[in-house]
């Protein structure tokens, strides 16, 4: 067996990708001494565009007051 060659991939396509699709992470750490927990630590983050964080009913509200925020210019 040959191993086949993936394509080469830029950095704008990864980001497109992860934008587009999304990423969510998941992390869960707890730190004990003899048995005994002492520090627990839970971690959740997604990384998304906002039309796709959108659509899957994530951060809706934010993005909802931050749209209809008006805007004011000084020059």
């Amino acid at each position: 067996m040959k191993p086949a060659r993936r394509p080469d991939y830029n950095l704008s396509d990864v980001l497109d990708r992860l934008l587009d699709k999304g990423i969510v992470i998941n992390a869960e750490l707890v730190i004990s001494v003899a048995g005994i927990p002492l520090v627990g630590v839970a971690l959740t983050a997604a990384v998304a565009g906002m039309e796709t964080m959108s659509a899957y009913g994530v951060m809706g509200d934010m993005d909802k007051r931050v749209r209809e925020r008006k805007t004011i210019v000084t020059v």
